[in-house]
């Protein structure tokens, strides 16, 4: 599973707006041929030949202040807090990356891993979309599971999330090797 596919389980208009903005030579047949079906059939392209990598969206800065979305990481210390100014349309995951915070995702958001593991705050955890099936089953690795558990990697930022506050758990667990960050591409 890719980037595009896992982060539209957040939010299919934002990466299909990114799309369309984008000038047509930068996309290939495939992409082009996507952005002409109905939304159901999103999770099927790849983003390999679009404008935008794993990640990168979340390096751009606000185009306006109505895009601002606050949103605070408090570390796995328990004490100090990370205010983030991030974006509608970030993931939660790769801003934590720009910003340098310890989360790792080692998966780079294809469900693959629980090192993205963060705790929501009560009264935001609502206002996410339902974790998926294959999220779920990831989270049921993750140490320190709480009832507000969610994978960062699949949290993708709204105004509604404005002011949101995520912990990160004591440990992670990654089965590729202790220890190791990937890289962003």
């Amino acid at each position: 599973m890719n980037f595009a596919k896992a982060a539209l389980r957040g939010s299919n208009s934002v990466i299909l707006s990114r799309l369309r903005s984008s000038p047509a030579q930068n996309l290939c047949k495939s992409c082009l041929n996507l952005l002409a079906k109905p939304k159901y059939h999103v999770n099927s392209f790849h983003t390999a030949c679009g404008p935008l990598r794993h990640g990168e969206y979340e390096y751009e800065a606000p185009k306006s202040p109505e895009d601002i979305v606050n949103i605070t990481y408090l570390d796995r210390d328990g004490e100090t807090e990370h205010h983030i100014k991030g974006k509608v349309g970030d993931n939660v995951m790769y801003l934590a990356h720009r910003h340098d915070l310890d989360v790792e995702g080692a998966c780079e958001a294809s469900l693959a891993c629980c090192t993205c593991h963060v705790i929501v705050q009560d009264e935001y955890f609502d206002k996410i979309p339902e974790a998926t099936e294959e999220e779920e089953d990831m989270l049921d690795l993750a140490p320190f599971l709480t009832a507000t558990s969610r994978l960062s990697c699949q949290i993708i930022l709204t105004k509604e999330l404005d002011g949101m506050k995520v912990e990160l758990p004591h440990a992670t667990r990654n089965f590729y090797v202790d220890g190791h960050v990937p890289q962003p591409h």
